[in-house]
């Protein structure tokens, strides 16, 4: 067997060291930041004596270009980048814009900016989560409340933006909607989850737009009919639909023009064929839902049935959001993450199945009958389950090299915190594999950056071009070469706040 390539350019570099991050004291820019907020000397920084008021210029640099799904390398270097009051007014070489007088300077000559990155699939469950985030880059998150990930934690500060995902026309305990009176009754699950009335559904579409969601899920018990309404009505209201279908077809939910078709391991179910389809509406999480699952676990990456559903996708609006790193302690060549600094901001209490913190392996409990067993028993039973989920993630990764072939876009999100995933730490994992499956690092970039726009229409993040808020990365090596670089972060500026990314690894679980 040819095992995949290994995850990164060059993996011994997992213990090269952040450069530290010393403070020269500022004026404040913003109350929620104000112990964070400071100049690093990683770069040269030019404090005016009359300073212009929340003006901050970055100089020198080389501002990566993400645009066209990663596939324009319009790079400029040498550039100026002007922030005022949070955005981005300009952007361009050092010739061709002036530099306000009175402006705050920090030269980046040498040095590459990108986006700050977007994790288009995580809980959010701490400030622990929140700095690990914030100190690995990622400055958006698309906020799930869910039974593997826990309740947002809307009070942490300092944050990353929270972008809230909620679900939509059935039954969820952890909807966003589940505590408030009039929908506590109706939304409560039971045994399973259910569909709920077209009226509530319409009702639950305008309610949760109120709270501020930006994403509605469409999960696995919605049917076909419910799913394409789903789809339209949210559409016209401006929300964005992530679908992991089983009751409803693949392809219905695809041409209906859903935006996101989520995680690999529920996908996959595109290749099943109508007579396994069809149960699924009564049976979407049982026993027809594993006859199907089984079909396509038997259907090798090579069947004409993969390559005819990878041009399905590459030819139609939605975009795919994998979640690598959900499989990456199961697939070669992965790291230890917990020997990560920031993984020391994060409690494995709130976490689902996390990795063991010395080995950095998943655990694979055992029934509680096999206790009877000798250690040689218990042992071999483990590394046999060890085994099956290794080959369950190589079979998924294979087939998700069939339908990378067909060119489909993708848009980078972790999963985080679940099955060893870690909050900020996981996104460069997720970048690692997307390089691993095909795409240049600089498409890979883009897929957690300005993709968003593209596909969402969130024209606020994703670049460093004029009207973008400026979360930026400074980094000290070129990520276009090596999608390594993108970890090694010099300077964190968060909606024009720059924030010394050292304090963060002290702040509370």
């Amino acid at each position: 067997m040819v095992l995949p390539k290994p995850l990164c350019d060059n993996p011994q570099k997992t213990n090269l060291s952040m450069r530290i991050v010393r403070d020269l004291a500022v004026g404040l820019w913003g109350a929620t930041l104000a112990t964070l907020i400071a100049w690093p000397q990683s770069q040269i920084s030019v404090i005016p004596k009359n300073p212009v008021p929340n003006v901050l210029v970055l100089t020198g640099g080389t501002v990566v270009d993400v645009t066209e799904w990663g596939h324009s390398a319009k790079d400029v270097e040498d550039s100026v980048v002007i922030i005022r009051d949070g955005h981005i007014s300009e952007v361009g070489s050092r010739f061709a814009i002036t530099i306000p007088k009175g402006a705050r300077i920090i030269d980046c000559t040498g040095k590459f900016l990108i986006p700050g990155l977007v994790d288009g699939f995580a809980g959010m469950s701490s400030q622990g989560q929140a700095s690990a985030n914030l100190y690995m880059g990622v400055t958006t998150v698309v906020a799930s409340s869910d039974d593997r990930r826990g309740l947002i934690d809307s009070s942490a500060n300092p944050t990353p933006h929270l972008y809230l995902l909620d679900s939509v026309g059935s039954t969820d305990n952890w909807s966003l909607l589940a505590k408030h009176p009039e929908w506590a009754a109706k939304l409560k699950e039971g045994a399973h989850p259910a569909e709920l009335s077209p009226e509530d559904t319409a009702r639950q579409l305008v309610d949760t737009a109120h709270l501020g969601t930006r994403v509605v899920w469409l999960g696995h018990n919605l049917t076909a009919a419910n799913s394409q309404w789903i789809i339209a009505r949210a559409h016209q209201m401006g929300l964005v639909t992530y679908g992991e279908f089983v009751s409803t077809p693949y392809q219905v939910g695809v041409e209906a023009g859903v935006d996101v078709l989520l995680h690999m391991s529920r996908y996959e179910l595109g290749v099943v064929p109508d007579e396994l389809q069809r149960p699924l509406v009564d049976d979407p999480e049982a026993g027809a839902a594993n006859t199907a699952y089984d079909y396509s676990e038997r259907l090798p990456a090579t069947d004409p049935h993969w390559r005819t559903y990878a041009k399905f996708l590459a030819a139609n609006h939605a975009a795919l959001m994998p979640t690598f790193s959900l499989y990456y302690l199961r697939l070669p060549d992965h790291r230890n993450l917990w020997k990560e600094p920031a993984a020391a901001l994060l409690d494995p209490a709130q976490m689902f199945d996390p990795a063991d913190r010395t080995t950095g392996e998943l655990n694979y409990p055992l029934a509680s009958w096999t206790r009877h067993l000798p250690a040689s028993g218990q042992r071999y039973l483990e590394e046999g389950q060890r085994k099956k989920a290794d080959q369950t993630a190589m079979r998924l990764w294979r087939i998700n090299q069939t339908i990378f072939s067909a060119y489909p876009h993708y848009l980078a999100a972790t999963g985080a915190s679940a099955l060893g995933t870690m909050p900020g730490i996981s996104m460069h994992t997720e970048l690692e594999m997307l390089v691993r499956l095909g795409l240049s690092p600089r498409e890979a970039l883009a897929a957690a950056t300005n993709n968003y726009s593209l596909q969402f229409g969130w024209n606020e993040l994703g670049q460093i071009a004029p009207g973008r808020r400026a979360d930026i990365l400074i980094v000290d090596g070129d990520p276009t070469q090596n999608i390594w670089n993108a970890r090694r972060i010099s300077t964190l500026i968060v909606d024009g706040n720059v924030i010394d990314r050292e304090p963060l690894l002290n702040a509370k679980k």
